[in-house]
């Protein structure tokens, strides 16, 4: 059954993520990549720290859909591997947590590529 609180702590909590990094566009001279690289890296420090585990466990999907989501995926991914592995954990285990979700962007964007013309500016 579907549980209508669930959807809106997701909603909500994503939509604050989204509207904080509508604010640094609008208010900031920041660019857009920089403000990507800003919300995964916050993501991953914010795990480090302990502070998006809590988010995560309350909102859910609203809380790991957006960038700081791919840090925390990152984050755990490492966390976990570091734990099973020791040392070398760090270098396998954010690829590892995170290669469905490269490997679906990666693979959208050149079936994107194929059907549409690119338009030079």
């Amino acid at each position: 059954m579907i549980d209508i609180w669930e959807i809106g702590k997701a909603f909500v909590v994503g939509g604050i993520i989204c509207c904080f990094g509508q604010a640094l566009l609008m208010y900031t001279k920041l660019t857009t990549a920089r403000i990507l690289v800003c919300f995964v890296v916050s993501g991953v420090i914010l795990t480090a720290i302990g502070l998006y585990e809590p988010v995560v466990d309350f909102a859910g999907s609203g809380a790991t859909v957006p960038l700081t989501g791919f840090g925390y995926s990152l984050a755990k991914g490492v966390q976990e591997s570091v734990d099973e592995l020791g040392w070398i954990g760090i270098l396998i285990g954010g690829i590892k947590n995170t290669a469905a979700g490269i490997t679906t962007a990666v693979f959208f964007s050149l079936m994107h590529a194929l059907i549409f013309k690119p338009k030079t500016k």
